[in-house]
Parts: C-alpha cells; structure tokens; sequence
C-alpha cells in the first residue's frame, strides 16, 4: 500500500528562499497552464500537457527565474493540472493565490532523491538543486520512497514522502460492528456509547486569534507588519490543525481496530458548509446562524474522520460502510417511530410512543448501526431492494 511519512525540514536561510523561488515558480505556471487551457477551450480546441511541456521549456530562455527551478517539479506541475482539468473540468479548477496558497512542489522521481540518517534526532535528504536538507527523524521511512513533496505549512517547511511500505489490505478482524455519529457538541459517540470530543483551541488561544483578526483587519494591504501579523496567525492555525489531525487519527485507529464494520452517515459536508447568504434578487435567511453551524462542523473534522477512517481501515482489517442520514437523530432506536418531538434537546432523547430514553447522539449511532447491517445484509438500499436477505437462524431443539 501507499502511504505518507510527513517530516519538519531545516533549511538554511538560503535554501528557504530557494524554496520560495521554486513554489513562486510552480504556482506561475499552474496559473499560466489553467489561463491557457480556458482559453483553448473557448475557441473550441484543447492542449495536453505535452504540448505545454515544450512551450515551458521554449520559456526558459525567456525567463531565466523560471530555469532556476529544477525541472521536474515544473513538468509534475502541469501533470498535476492536466489531471484535475481531466477530472473536475478546466472551469471548476481553481487558481493558485500567492497569498492563499502554500508553496508546494514535488519531485517525482525517487532517483533524484537520497535519503540517510545521521543521528538519534536527525537525518538528512538531497533534494535536486537543493542539496542536502537536515529533517526530524521522528519515524523510520518503513517502505520504499516513490516521491517526495516539500510544502509550507504554519510558517514552517516540511517534507512529505510517498512511500510503498509492501503491505497487503488486511484480512478481516472478524471484531463486532459499531455505528459512528458525527456531531457538533460531541465529536463522535458510538452505538455502544463510546463518545470521544476534544477542545482543539484554548481559552487564550482563541482570545489571541481574535485579536491578531482584529490588527490585520487595521492593517494596510501589502505592508510588512500585515504580513508579519498573517503569519502569526497562520501559525496558530496550524497549531490547531495538527491537534485536530491528531485526534481523528487516534479516534479512526481505535474504531477499526475494535471493530470489524464502521458505519457512517453519508454526509456532504462541503455541501451542508456552504454559505446561505444567497443572490441579491433572493438573500438568504439566518446567514449568522448558518455561519456559526458552518464554523462548528468544519472545526470538528467531520471529512478528515471519513478519511482517516479509510487510511486506518485497510491497515486494521475493518471496513467502511456509508448509509444516508436521513431521520437518524429522529427515529428511536427501539420501536422505530419517527418523531422530531421525541429530539427533546440537543443531547436528550425520549421517545413518545415507547418512552425509550437515551443519549441523543447514542441514539442516532444505533440508527446508523441499524442502516449499515440492512445494507451488508441486503446488497443495498435502492428504492427496490434486492431479494437477498440474511439466512434464517435455526432453532435448536
């Protein structure tokens, strides 16, 4: 299988400007490819990422920053474009914003690249007109190197490398099933009442971030204390991000290896975090509600957990199975009955026609559990569902 070993770069002043120089570069011509390829689409035409391999390389003698950058990286950007304009559409890809966008490039051939340990804490790589880079050793490689990626992050440089570690998918772990619902007050809560949240910020870091919001919001367009300001905030963000990171990873490893089936609710979750202001002819309503709920769900992690869950799976022996969520936080668990009264809080749930209590959100994961099993016994849940059930148990006499 194919899997990442992330690692925090130590680059020497000069080489973290080279780097600058080089993700400037790949994002110009990310930019200047996608430019090209809308306009060939307009006139009714196309052009592959051949064709604009030798243009690049004619540009080289026009521009000499652009034949600083090594090669490889530019002629794997535009291999990178041509396949997000063959999956999403050359209209739906998006530019590359200097100020929004990471630098990031990747050297795609491991033949370029050496790697060795020099001591307890440290290693170090060669990377193509970069030379040698010292890094954290934090794990081994465990595989055997296919790329290697350096981006920006926080503030910070690191170095991702794609790595075929030879392992197989596992063979099922034959552990019980378990149902996982996604909330907003409680991250995750189970079938089997298991409930894992965490607070990602603290009291005072959440004061901090609204404060250094507060200065860029003051501060000129284009200065350097706005520019020192954003980078405070980035890295505060992404000290965020990494805790974030960390619980769904431990929280997705823990549920594949006590279970052997994980059901979810098929959630669209760049769907539901879009913005309801709506058009000018016809605004949306409860646009500061909607925000806040946009805010909660995308700080929970509800799409990382999916894909940590995914990663974890195959190396755990579990498997993943998405039901639609319609009604679940509604129907009781043990009679059935759908009934938006019996919501009587956020956390509380009562049933009106049996009296059955429980956590709300325990509720819903014994629902979703309930949506998983009928679709592992059944084949699907279509509107004219197939013939194959469950076999029958038999009676012992």
């Amino acid at each position: 299988m194919l899997t990442g070993r992330r690692y925090l770069l130590a680059f020497t002043p000069e080489q973290e400007e080279f780097a600058e120089l080089i993700g400037d570069a790949c994002r110009m011509v990310w930019n200047t490819g996608l430019e090209q390829r809308r306009a060939y689409r307009q006139c009714g035409t196309c052009i592959g990422y051949v064709e604009q391999a030798r243009q690049m390389a004619d540009a080289k003698k026009d521009f000499p920053w652009l034949a600083e950058a090594p090669s490889h990286t530019l002629q794997q950007t535009l291999r990178d474009l041509e396949r997000a304009c063959t999956t999403h559409g050359t209209f739906k890809v998006r530019w590359r914003s200097k100020r929004k966008t990471r630098p990031s490039f990747r050297f795609p051939d491991p033949k370029h690249i050496a790697m060795e340990r020099v001591s307890r804490r440290w290693g170090r790589v060669r990377l193509p007109k970069l030379g040698w880079v010292r890094f954290r050793w934090t794990r081994p490689l465990g595989g055997q190197m296919r790329n290697a990626t350096v981006l920006k992050d926080g503030g910070r440089w690191y170095v991702s490398f794609c790595v075929e570690d030879g392992l197989a998918d596992s063979v099922p772990n034959g552990k019980p099933p378990v149902g996982v619902d996604r909330g907003v007050a409680v991250a995750v809560a189970t079938s089997d009442g298991w409930m894992r949240d965490r607070e990602f910020v603290t009291p005072g870091e959440a004061a901090r971030l609204k404060r250094l919001q507060h200065k860029l919001a003051r501060q000129r367009k284009g200065s350097n204390r706005r520019a020192a300001t954003r980078a405070r905030i980035g890295g505060l963000n992404a000290r965020i991000r990494n805790r974030r990171t960390d619980f769904l990873a431990w929280t997705a490893n823990r549920l594949t290896l006590n279970h052997g089936l994980v059901v979810v609710e098929d959630l669209q979750v760049r769907n539901m975090t879009t913005s309801a202001k709506g058009t000018v002819d016809v605004p949306g309503t409860n646009v500061r509600a909607k925000a806040g709920l946009n805010r909660a769900i995308l700080a929970k992690g509800w799409g990382g957990l999916m894909f940590s869950l995914e990663h974890k799976a195959r190396y755990n022996g579990s498997r993943i199975v998405r039901v639609p969520a319609g009604y679940t936080s509604q129907r009781c668990s043990a009679c059935g009955l759908v009934d938006a009264k019996s919501r009587e809080s956020q956390a509380v749930f009562a049933c009106t026609s049996c009296a059955y209590a429980c956590n709300a959100d325990v509720n819903a994961a014994k629902n979703i559990l309930a949506a998983g099993l009928a679709v592992t016994g059944r084949g699907d849940l279509a509107a004219g569902r197939s013939a194959k059930r469950q076999p029958p148990e038999t009676e012992v006499a």
